[in-house]
């Protein structure tokens, strides 16, 4: 199951190679200045260790990208992280390093800590809907942020969520983003990222997309905390495909579907969100802002009868 879920698929080439103020040509800093200290992860676009800086002492994390990557996709991930610093729920990029005797280069982040959203997901809560409040408020607000930058994302998924050691949720990994291109220019491949929290309009192969893809991958999660499990089988792109056409045909004939289904209890605002996070046309799904906005997040907790 593990092995499907994280199924990634790899960011091409963009002609967008900064954003944020972030230039080319980088001046970069010295590996030589951190000691490496254990490994986190380690995934298609390179490894990610903990590291503490000699000077002063601080923990860090480190992603090591190869020389052998592609330095255009290396820079635009960079640009992305630096057009989102300074938000709470976004990872911080600290410094950009290199290995002069191997042209290795490295992203360095705060360390937040060793855990990922994926370790919690599923864990049993008295109360459902406020831990799925709780979470959806930190990433909608994170999609947000990056969405008023003119970032997306494009590979959010609870793999990609950090838990932070004093509390709250910082999103990391933005080796899939890339800046946001003009309506109607379209991007040079639709399917990047992981396929389970992949939208509609991406699985449909259409290259001409926006942020609400990002918005889709949160309402695949938000499903996910609420009914213990993924929202669709990702065993193949076919079957997804399946899985949501059932889904749709149900909602536009009867109004519901198994998901709604399976969340008796989920409050009237709640399924509002959910719903609108997970409209079939990315026209009418909602935006980071609208969410936040939305009485689900800014109201009190509806009483169930």
């Amino acid at each position: 199951m593990a092995a499907t879920r994280n199924r990634k698929r790899s960011a091409p080439e963009q002609d967008d190679a900064t954003t944020g103020g972030v230039k080319k040509r980088l001046r970069l800093g010295s590996i030589y200045d951190y000691r490496k200290l254990t490994v986190l992860g380690e995934g298609r676009d390179g490894v990610v260790f903990k590291a503490e800086h000699l000077r002063t002492g601080d923990m860090v994390a480190i992603k090591w990208v190869r020389a052998a990557a592609d330095q255009r996709a290396f820079i635009r991930e960079v640009g992305c992280l630096a057009a989102c610093r300074g938000h709470r729920n976004i990872v911080v990029v600290r410094d950009v390093v290199e290995d002069a005797s191997t042209g290795d280069m490295f992203i360095v982040t705060d360390f937040v800590g060793g855990r990922t959203l994926r370790l919690d997901l599923w864990m049993a809560h008295p109360d459902p809907e406020e831990r799925a409040r709780s979470v959806m408020r930190d990433l909608v607000a994170a999609a947000g942020a990056l969405h008023a930058a003119g970032v997306m994302h494009r590979d959010i998924k609870p793999d990609n969520v950090l838990v932070a050691n004093g509390g709250g949720l910082k999103l990391c990994d933005f080796g899939s983003a890339t800046p946001v291109k003009p309506p109607g220019k379209p991007y040079e491949e639709s399917r990047v990222g992981t396929l389970l929290y992949t939208s509609p309009e991406q699985l449909a192969d259409s290259e001409f997309y926006d942020p609400a893809v990002d918005m889709w991958a949160l309402g695949c999660i938000m499903a996910e905390i609420l009914t213990g499990g993924p929202l669709f089988d990702d065993s193949s792109e076919e079957r997804m495909l399946k899985e949501m056409a059932d889904m749709r045909h149900r909602l536009e004939s009867t109004g519901t579907c198994k998901l709604f289904d399976e969340l008796p209890e989920l409050s009237a605002a709640g399924r509002e969100v959910l719903a609108g996070m997970l409209a079939f046309n990315p026209d009418e799904r909602m935006t980071a802002a609208e969410a936040l906005d939305h009485r689900w997040f800014t109201g009190k907790p509806e009483r169930r009868s």
